[in-house]
């Protein structure tokens, strides 16, 4: 039941968009390995953005009521896409030429934290709302928060760095700090909502 619930066709769409951008790596003749960085880059939020959509489900408040709780429905959803993503990602990093790929230890790090704010957001979002589709305005969310760390973002704190800066190590451990935070946001997220205690009316004769 839970295979057919997902949204298997906005994650496909998702993931063809980011192999289309990791692809044009091949064609960008002698710009280098920087605009490589790039694609890579908007290849993972092409696919992000189609993991928002992974907790929509329209029949949301009729499962609420099944004796499996949200955290084990949330994490069987999860594990039915890990495998796909998996081999998404490894397709769109070898879609990127040898000489213009990046370090692919940091840059994986980079796509398993998008991921995971993606999907923590998601979860989040369910949460606290009680729309059973959250994923348009998780992911309007996500693209308009990407956009605003790239202009935005202190330098010193800089996440979005080229291979060649002197702050890429320090960058991809900021990128740990968030995929950690996204990680606990997201177990947190699931969690069932505390029910609130109601107290005893006494009625007086």
């Amino acid at each position: 039941m839970t295979c057919r619930t997902l949204p298997s066709g906005v994650v496909g769409t998702a993931g063809a968009a980011g192999l289309l951008l990791a692809a044009l790596t091949r064609i960008t003749g002698e710009t280098g390995e920087r605009l490589s960085l790039h694609l890579l880059r908007a290849a993972v939020l092409a696919f992000a953005m189609g993991l928002v959509f992974l907790l929509d489900d329209p029949a949301r408040h009729t499962t609420a009521t099944v004796p499996v709780p949200r955290p084990v429905r949330v994490a069987l959803r999860v594990a039915l896409v890990v495998p796909a993503a998996a081999a998404w990602w490894t397709a769109a990093v070898l879609l990127v030429p040898p000489e213009l790929r990046p370090p692919v230890a940091d840059i994986t790090l980079e796509a398993g934290a998008a991921s995971a704010v993606a999907v923590a957001g998601a979860a989040v979002a369910v949460r606290c709302t009680e729309v059973t589709r959250p994923g348009p305005r998780v992911a309007a969310g996500l693209l308009t928060s990407a956009v605003l760390v790239m202009l935005f973002w202190p330098g010193r704190w800089a996440l979005f760095v080229p291979v060649e800066d002197d702050r890429w190590a320090a960058a991809h451990d900021r990128w740990a700090v968030v995929l950690g935070g996204a990680v606990l946001v997201g177990a947190l997220g699931v969690v069932e909502p505390l029910r609130r205690w109601a107290w005893p009316v006494v009625r007086g004769r």
